[in-house]
């Protein structure tokens, strides 16, 4: 009796090891994708305190004057209270650090001084990218996660403080 040595793999076999391969790298990719988002949340919670950090020391060497505030940036000046790093940039793609500096439209002689992370560019609302994260969903133009510093914080100035958003430290 004569029996043939099989060499090399079978057609199912290799499409076996290709579906395997396949699965394997999407639950890596959904979880490295969920860490990314993850870390950008941290991060920020990190950078907001150093932002509160550098505005309470800012505000001491300008006799207690808070920075005016700024439309999708960091108030000039704040450089030097801060370490070096990509600011205003936020962790998030295509997110900027705000400073706002506003005048309390619900309690007239109240001011409200928070700090914002947008996710969309000033004028260009097509252009938003908002985080793929349950706390972010109904977000829009006027939506920003934010680290409040005195008054009715809120997402926007024109906007209720209900209005979707998410305050890190309320």
């Amino acid at each position: 009796m004569n029996l043939r040595l099989k060499r090399g793999f079978t057609l199912i076999e290799l499409l076996m090891v290709i579906a395997i391969i396949g699965i394997l790298s999407s639950i890596t990719l959904v979880a490295l994708t969920k860490g990314r988002s993850s870390s950008s949340f941290a991060r920020t919670k990190l950078e907001f305190k150093s932002l509160a950090t550098a505005i309470e020391l800012y505000t001491e060497d300008h006799g207690g004057i808070m920075p005016a505030d700024v439309n999708r940036g960091l108030p000039p000046g704040l450089e030097a209270y801060l370490s070096s790093g990509n600011w205003p940039n936020a962790p998030w793609p295509g997110s900027v650090y705000d400073w706002e500096n506003w005048d309390d439209p619900d309690n007239p002689g109240k001011k409200i001084y928070q700090i914002s992370v947008r996710f969309c560019p000033a004028g260009h609302p097509e252009l938003c990218r908002f985080p793929d994260e349950p706390w972010a969903v109904g977000f829009d133009i006027n939506s920003a996660v934010y680290y409040c510093i005195e008054g009715a914080c809120r997402p926007h100035i024109n906007k209720p403080v209900d209005h979707p958003g998410y305050c890190i430290n309320c």
